[in-house]
């Protein structure tokens, strides 16, 4: 690697630290206003009885399946199924333990940080009258399903995302994972479950919580490689 190579990596990866810290901060700040709103009932959580009534009035038997599908994606024993088959065909695709362990630190963090912001701010959910299914006991802020099946589906497709060279088919998973994301929290508002507020701040948690985590893993998978080697590792190669 010439100096010139060193000087231009060295420069990426300080512009990826501070685009990510700036994500952190504005995040986290985005954060504490939703919280703030929820539980004073205003700001943007001032339209969430609306947005439910709207949610409500159009449902429909399609968009109930659709819906209930969704979330059954999105719900704690399935994802943590999932989270583990996962892991094991990244281990055994990769052939090494950092990129299992990448999704692994995402998928508990994430619990935990749903379950932490529960019980700190302690939102009630929105009236039994106009949820679909089971009536949920637990606090609504943040929503664990939007916030934990973003975290997934979008740690597994920045994982699988080095080791594939078609551009197509990159876009493809990405796609995916945004898509099944943005589903499965919409489908907690029109199912009753959650205020859109709560959503909102499970999709807001699940980004600063990303960009965490994958820039742990970037550094760390830069550092175990020598300089002038192309890394060895899907959480980190530049592909």
């Amino acid at each position: 690697m010439t100096s010139a190579d060193k000087d231009k990596a060295t420069h990426h990866r300080y512009g990826v630290l501070v685009a990510s810290a700036v994500v952190v901060v504005a995040g986290t700040l985005g954060l504490i206003g939703l919280a703030d709103a929820a539980t004073e009932s205003d700001g943007l959580a001032a339209f969430d009885p609306e947005l439910t009534t709207e949610a409500v009035s159009h449902r429909t038997p399609v968009l109930t399946a659709v819906a209930r599908g969704l979330t059954f994606i999105g719900n704690p024993p399935v994802l943590v199924t999932l989270t583990v088959v996962t892991a094991l065909i990244l281990w055994r695709w990769t052939r090494t333990l950092l990129t299992p362990a990448v999704l692994l630190l995402a998928m508990i963090g994430s619990s935990a940080l749903s379950s932490g912001l529960k019980s700190l701010i302690g939102r009630a959910r929105p009236d039994v009258t106009v949820v679909l299914g089971p009536v949920s006991n637990t606090f609504a802020f943040p929503s664990g399903h939007a916030l934990n099946s973003t975290v997934f589906f979008v740690t597994v497709a920045a994982l699988v995302w080095p080791r594939i060279r078609s551009l197509r088919y990159r876009i493809a998973i990405l796609a995916v994972a945004v898509v099944m994301s943005i589903g499965i929290g919409l489908s907690r508002v029109y199912l009753g479950y959650h205020w859109a507020t709560d959503v909102l701040a499970g999709w807001t948690v699940a980004v600063v919580w990303l960009v965490i985590v994958l820039n742990v893993a970037y550094f760390v998978g830069t550092r175990g490689n020598r300089p002038g080697q192309r890394s060895t590792d899907g959480a980190t190669g530049n592909g």
